[in-house]
């Protein structure tokens, strides 16, 4: 079992996007028994494989323990991917890390997860604190979408910082410039600043994950955002491989 932390400082980065995409591939092109778990309170992951949310807010309890997660766990119409979904309980999700003094409570609901999964997925929220903190101690590998501005190197610094402050030894750190355009001049300098970071690219059919609701692998697969996706997927199972 591995897993696989979608991190970032910032939202509107494409993180939640990124989140679905590749637990799509791990589940669809490794063919590996796969979790998408959603710790944003946003709940993007969910609605992006077309899953609805439950009325009642339980995911808080999860991380409380009052309330085992495989009960949670939804099918979602694609072979091998499951979804541990997330609901507005999860927004005291910082304050219950706290309150509980358990520094790797999320380790271990992972690894209680990881008996029925090979590869868990999450989509952590954009924020620093106790929750990234537990997330990068559970993590196997992190990967860190950035916006292609000037920023993006001081941004991943930061992320950088915060992973090796929280997790002795820290997981591999994998930069992901994410919706990239090479016509724009400030995108361009980006990548010729990084040119060794992995590319996402600015693409309509990335955006109409959110119409379809399903990753674009799944409904536009020649495309070359569902290419970029799949390399990344090659990347990251390439890190995995050296643990």
């Amino acid at each position: 079992m591995a897993v696989i932390a979608i991190y970032s400082v910032k939202g509107g980065v494409g993180k939640t996007t990124l989140a679905a995409n590749l637990a799509w591939c791990s589940a669809t092109i490794s063919c590996r028994r796969t979790l998408l778990w959603d710790l944003d309170a946003a709940g993007g992951a969910g609605f992006l494989l077309g899953i609805e949310p439950h009325a009642r807010r339980s995911a808080g309890a999860v991380i409380a323990k009052a309330t085992d997660p495989a009960r949670l766990i939804r099918k979602t119409g694609f072979a091998n991917l499951d979804l541990l979904p997330t609901d507005e309980s999860i927004r005291a999700i910082e304050a219950q890390l706290t309150t509980l003094g358990k520094r790797k409570r999320i380790a271990k609901l992972a690894a209680q997860l990881g008996k029925d999964y090979e590869r868990i997925v999450i989509d952590c929220p954009p924020v620093l604190g106790e929750t990234s903190a537990q997330v990068m101690r559970a993590a196997d590998v992190v990967i860190v979408p950035l916006p292609p501005s000037p920023l993006s190197a001081r941004a991943f610094d930061l992320v950088a910082r915060e992973v090796k402050a929280n997790a002795d030894p820290h997981p591999p750190i994998l930069p992901v410039l994410s919706m990239l355009d090479l016509r724009r001049s400030l995108h361009k300098a980006a990548r010729d600043a990084n040119p060794d970071w992995p590319v996402i690219p600015y693409s309509s059919a990335a955006e109409q994950c959110a119409v379809q609701r399903q990753p674009v692998g799944a409904f536009a697969p020649g495309t070359p955002a569902a290419q970029a996706f799949a390399r990344l997927w090659t990347a990251i199972e390439r890190k995995l491989a050296k643990r």
